[in-house]
């Protein structure tokens, strides 16, 4: 008796995931554009963002969110933790027709200098092996006289449910407090779905026929060298399509995951990176 209720149990859990499999591809399979209310909040939360990491970034001094004023993260991170946080919840990240995501990533790296993750950062052109499989290609697209300063563009590929394709043009910025305290700011300035890439179809999709994966996405990155390594922290901040009213339950782990596991990602392999 109690073998068939657990087969049953398995049959209705089984029965619930591949309904909220089947809704979330029937969600992410329609077309619609970004909204201009919901892109004017997304750059007025943006701005202010930039301006707590500009007074962040002034002194050394709490140069770093909750590192080195929380000994418990602090072990953990020299332990070769990961520490992500999800800094807009609920109504917070709710837009008009669209939500908004920021994610707080911290990892530590022993060994390892400012400057060394710094030339991790500037060379574009090896992201795809740093970065892989999510990078596919990557580089500067214009030159900027201005060492500190680049457009760069991507080819990054995200399989969550189903495999999409985009390439990203970024406006990239780098700057130092001292040797020791570094930071760069990331822009999203256009943002292109791929259709049936690596194909002879493939082709860009136009804005009225995007599926909303991702609209804008602007990432910053705060470093301090000090305990005998580097300590690296990544801010993100993008918008994607709304959830229809009644696909919450479904849609909206999906929805939360893609960011954070994305996060995770970039950390751990640029942890990798810098220790080889």
């Amino acid at each position: 008796m109690t073998e068939s209720i657990s087969a049953g149990r398995r049959v209705l859990n089984g029965g619930r995931v591949l309904a909220s499999m089947l809704l979330m591809v029937a969600w992410l399979s329609g077309w619609c554009e970004a909204p201009s209310a919901a892109v004017s909040a997304f750059n007025a939360y943006a701005g202010k963002v930039e301006s707590r990491l500009k007074e962040q970034h002034q002194r050394p001094d709490g140069f770093l969110v909750s590192v080195g004023t929380n000994s418990e993260n602090d072990t953990r991170l020299r332990q070769g933790k990961v520490i992500i946080e999800q800094l807009t919840r609920g109504k917070e990240a709710e837009l008009p027709g669209a939500l908004l995501h920021h994610w707080r990533g911290t990892a530590f790296v022993p060994g390892v200098r400012a400057a060394d993750f710094e030339r991790l950062l500037k060379n574009f052109n090896g992201y795809p092996r740093t970065f892989a499989p999510q990078v596919v290609r990557a580089s500067i697209l214009i030159p900027e006289k201005d060492a500190n300063h680049f457009t760069a563009t991507m080819r990054v590929r995200q399989h969550h449910v189903i495999t999409v394709v985009m390439d990203p043009t970024y406006d990239v910025q780098f700057g130092r407090l001292d040797a020791q305290h570094g930071f760069s700011i990331s822009r999203s300035t256009k943002i292109t779905e791929i259709d049936a890439p690596g194909t002879e179809k493939e082709h860009a999709l136009s804005e009225s026929e995007d599926h909303g994966f991702l609209w804008r996405m602007n990432t910053y990155w705060s470093y301090e060298g000090r305990d005998g390594g580097l300590y690296m922290q990544v801010e993100s901040i993008s918008l994607t399509r709304a959830i229809p009213t009644g696909l919450g339950w479904a849609v909206r782990p999906y929805v939360e995951s893609v960011p954070r596991e994305s996060l995770e990602f970039t950390l751990r392999a640029a942890s990798n990176a810098l220790k080889k």
